[in-house]
């Protein structure tokens, strides 16, 4: 086996950017997390980030306001990987890698860059409706940056995380299971892929050094893991031992709920 990447990790405290650190570490490579000083006084992202620095992890100061950080962060690894926020519902950070893209042109060193992407390949989603339509169209706005600045590049598609959707019967707004009633998109029977998120953050990691996915989109899809939403109702009646009350909502009632939040 060859020497392993020097790795930097973009977005470290986040939901995937603190389970990236974590199997990062795990599998050898030389490790660097972006200490954002926008971080302030949030105590528990600074103890996140003196915890990796306990587990081996080096913290580096960097700023997407300040390109000179970047690029000195960037020097000293091979491979970077963002996992900033694109969630259209709390802090959207997508454009933000284009000063991202910026930098790595300048450092010149950079054998990887795995943008923020890992749900849903947007390449895939030209009919997304709103509101969560911004999250594909400026993540195809950051792989053009990517691909016209001719950066060798991996992208991550996991489709569905588990946490936010398994716990919830795939119930939008819910994390834990209701144990009396379930709300179906149409017959419930439409497939979908679920994926541990500590999970991508393994696989992601073992992807940065293997040359078969160069330049490629990485799709996550464990056979086990392909369900519909009736499916993962059935995994949880069976666990408590009853049946839920269900409901059907049909795709123009769906539609109607989504252009409220427009």
């Amino acid at each position: 086996m060859g020497i392993k990447s020097k790795v930097l990790i973009i977005g470290g405290t986040g939901y995937i950017g603190k389970r990236l650190v974590k199997a990062s570490l795990q599998q050898g490579h030389e490790t660097y997390v972006l200490q954002r000083p926008e971080i302030g006084v949030d105590i528990e992202k600074i103890e996140m980030l003196f915890s990796f620095k306990m587990q081996g992890a080096h913290l580096v100061i960097g700023s997407f306001d300040d390109h000179r950080s970047l690029v000195e962060a960037l020097k000293k690894v091979d491979v970077v990987i963002c996992a900033i926020s694109g969630v259209h519902i709390r802090s959207h950070q997508i454009l933000l890698q284009l000063k991202l893209v910026d930098a790595i042109k300048e450092a010149g060193n950079i054998k990887r860059f795995l943008p923020s992407e890992f749900g849903t390949d947007p390449a895939r989603m030209a009919d997304a409706i709103e509101p969560g339509r911004v999250t594909f169209d400026d993540k195809m706005v950051v792989r053009k940056a990517i691909e016209d600045a001719g950066i060798p590049f991996t992208y991550v598609s996991a489709n569905c995380f588990a946490g936010y959707m398994v716990g919830g019967l795939c119930q939008p707004g819910y994390i834990l299971p209701s144990r009396e009633s379930v709300t179906l998109f149409g017959d419930g029977n439409k497939q979908s892929i679920f994926v541990d998120e500590d999970d991508i953050a393994a696989y992601t990691i073992k992807t940065i050094d293997d040359p078969r996915t160069l330049n490629k989109t990485l799709y996550l899809r464990p056979p086990a893991n392909i369900l519909s939403q009736r499916e993962v109702v059935e995994l949880w009646e069976n666990l408590i031992g009853k049946q839920l009350h269900k409901t059907s909502l049909s795709e123009q009632e769906f539609l109607n709920i989504m252009k409220g939040f427009s």
